[in-house]
């Protein structure tokens, strides 16, 4: 069997916006399981929420600002050029043929975790990639039920096992937590306040220009 390189963190989401809440998890992450990059990877068209209030096109654009010049970030619009509903199952299937001797890393919220058995052919995530849970002060890791067995069968503490098998294994990481969510951006702005410190600005730049989540964010005039 061909050695294997360098593990791919793949980080999905809306990104509606981005924020430094998903740029300091990936870059914890990054360091923590020596990623060799970490691919930010667009929801097109989410089966099991509403759409995106900010269109694909402006979601790449703020994405790929955020990341630039940021060694190891990647942006990926494989979901965003896919027609159809944006299924993880189907998202890894081409990571897995573009990266057959990479092992493949997802990178999910312990809420999202919490929900996997309700994922589309949710049984086949771990045949293509490990499952990296990016736990949170005040959430707890199941200890029964069919997400508890799982984690007694497949998971570990040691980062070295991701590095040595491509897929099949559930690794728990705390990561910094930031209490910034796009929903509370996107209601900031539609008030017209200024999302400073909470994301890059170029970002904020973008979102002013194109005006997608109401009043154009300004200056705030709150003291």
């Amino acid at each position: 069997m061909a050695r294997l390189k360098a593990p791919i963190g793949i980080f999905g989401g809306t990104f509606d916006p981005v924020h430094f809440g998903h740029l300091r998890s990936a870059f914890e992450l990054k360091q923590a399981l020596g990623l060799a990059q970490i691919r930010f990877i667009p929801c097109g068209n989410p089966p099991h929420r509403a759409a995106p209030i900010a269109e694909a096109a402006l979601r790449v654009e703020m994405l790929r600002c955020a990341t630039r010049k940021r060694p190891g970030f990647v942006v990926d619009d494989r979901e965003v050029q896919r027609p159809g509903l944006s299924y993880t199952v189907d998202t890894l299937d081409s990571l897995r043929e573009e990266f057959p001797a990479t092992p493949l890393c997802l990178i999910v919220g312990m809420d999202s975790f919490l929900s996997l058995p309700k994922w589309y052919h949710w049984q086949r995530i771990l045949d293509l990639a490990h499952v990296v849970v990016a736990h949170r002060p005040g959430w707890q890791a199941p200890g029964d039920g069919a997400l508890g067995q799982l984690l007694t069968d497949r998971g570990t503490e040691l980062v070295a096992d991701l590095h040595a098998a491509p897929a099949g294994l559930i690794f728990v990481h705390e990561v910094t937590q930031l209490e910034i969510a796009s929903t509370g951006i996107r209601a900031l702005i539609a008030k017209g306040h200024d999302p400073q410190f909470l994301m890059p600005d170029c970002v904020a730049t973008l979102i002013r220009e194109a005006g997608c989540y109401g009043s154009a964010p300004g200056k705030d005039n709150e003291t």
